[in-house]
């Protein structure tokens, strides 16, 4: 496994040793040891998956958790752009976007920092994401920022209007202006 910051502070992609052969592929895709290499303090707490169709964009999500939610995240089917977005408030890289392509044969995978946004669209017939967090799924501290807020300045590859499948929740979300005016952006706390 190898890893590079990205251009967010305290993000990175991750690269991983892809095997294939007649059978498929084979791939490694965390150890904690080398995780530890520039986040000591990150603990699996959840994993989870999420399988969606060509269109979906689900984001831009961050946790106000207490204790912080960072994630790992890897695509295991499809094709995907991954999203994310510095919204820590006093952060050297606040507003700055990393957007990833990630797919299932790579051996990519993305270490998000605890309060940066987290979104992605499916640009294949299906794709399917896996997480490791840091902290539990608790809906109370869960927040999100429209992923369409023209301010943040994300190019979606599919962003026809007829193509593009949002939830309620985010269509719905507030833009960066209202979630900054409702005081739930995190702030940046250095390491």
């Amino acid at each position: 496994m190898s890893y590079s910051e990205l251009k967010i502070v305290g993000c990175y992609l991750i690269t991983q040793k892809v095997f294939p052969d007649e059978r498929g592929l084979f791939r490694e895709w965390f150890r904690s040891s080398e995780i530890a290499e520039f986040d000591s303090r990150f603990s699996i707490q959840q994993a989870s998956i999420s399988h969606s169709k060509r269109g979906v964009i689900r984001g831009m999500h961050f946790s106000i958790a207490p204790e912080g939610q960072s994630k790992i995240v890897t695509c295991t089917s499809g094709t995907v752009t991954d999203v994310l977005v510095d919204l820590r408030l006093g952060s050297p890289s606040f507003l700055k976007v990393a957007t990833l392509n990630l797919s299932e044969n790579e051996g990519l995978g993305v270490f998000i920092a605890s309060g940066v946004g987290h979104g992605f669209q499916v640009s294949s017939a299906m794709g399917t994401m896996m997480y490791l967090t840091s902290s539990i799924y608790a809906p109370a501290q869960e927040k999100g920022i429209s992923p369409l807020d023209p301010e943040l300045k994300i190019e979606w590859p599919i962003s026809k209007p007829s193509e593009v499948i949002l939830s309620e929740a985010d269509a719905h979300a507030p833009t960066l202006r209202d979630a900054e005016e409702m005081g739930i952006l995190p702030i940046f706390l250095p390491n």
